[in-house]
């Protein structure tokens, strides 16, 4: 599994912010291959962070392309600036016992 992170950290509304992204971000990345999950979290402070999931490094670089311009294209007004962008490969995954 490869996890990409992106910390926005000047939001007004990070709940705007995300509402406005789930549709155009969820259809992109429902979209793209070895797509697994995603979050979006209230760091507080106007910190937002999104967490995309995906099988391999290839298909989470290919959707996090798409999604960066869908964000630029169709968030532009919120003046999110440049996120900070951590990514790797999983190196310990833990499930909850079924």
């Amino acid at each position: 599994m490869f996890i990409v992170i992106r910390k926005y950290t000047r939001l007004r509304s990070v709940a705007d912010a995300a509402r406005r992204a789930k549709s155009g971000v969820g259809q992109i990345l429902r979209d793209s291959r070895g797509f697994k999950s995603y979050y979006v979290l209230d760091g507080g402070g106007g910190v937002g962070v999104a967490v995309m999931v995906f099988e391999d490094r290839e298909s989470a670089n290919a959707a996090n392309g798409k999604v960066m311009e869908f964000v630029q294209a169709s968030l532009h007004d919120l003046d999110l600036g440049d996120p900070e962008i951590i990514a790797g490969e999983v190196l310990v995954n833990i499930d909850s016992a079924a």
